[in-house]
């Protein structure tokens, strides 16, 4: 299986530990960072193949990091499949995310299925389940 690196942006460290530790148990690695604005930082020096990107944080939030990724960062980067992390119901504003350039919302709580369904959708490799 190709290696799959997932950058995980959270401002709560549980939930990034939670997500992280849900990945490495199906075989995917991860880094974390806790707002937008150090996403942009380590996008602009590391590789990844998804962005888990939660909307409500200090510093910089989730809609304007995606709308900073999508305007100012160059290609791969600016077209990685980005997913939005939100414990809110996604129809009250997911027209928004979309606008702003997220491929897809994810509600908490996720469960290993639902991660796993989004890793196989938009780079079409099936982690290992356990």
């Amino acid at each position: 299986m190709e290696l799959i690196r997932i950058l995980i942006v959270d401002d709560i460290f549980s939930n990034r530990l939670l997500l992280s530790s849900t990945l490495e148990g199906i075989g995917i690695e991860s880094k974390s960072v806790a707002n937008g604005l150090a996403a942009i930082e380590i996008l602009e020096k590391e590789d990844f193949n998804i962005v888990f990107l939660d909307i409500e944080m200090p510093v910089m939030n989730g809609l304007e990091t995606m709308r900073h990724i999508r305007k100012n960062m160059l290609e791969p980067i600016c077209n990685m499949p980005v997913i939005a992390l939100t414990a809110h119901n996604p129809n009250e504003y997911g027209d928004e995310m979309y606008l702003a350039g997220f491929t897809e919302i994810l509600s908490k709580p996720y469960s290993i299925e639902k991660i796993q369904s989004l890793i196989d959708r938009y780079l079409n490799i099936k982690p290992n389940l356990p």
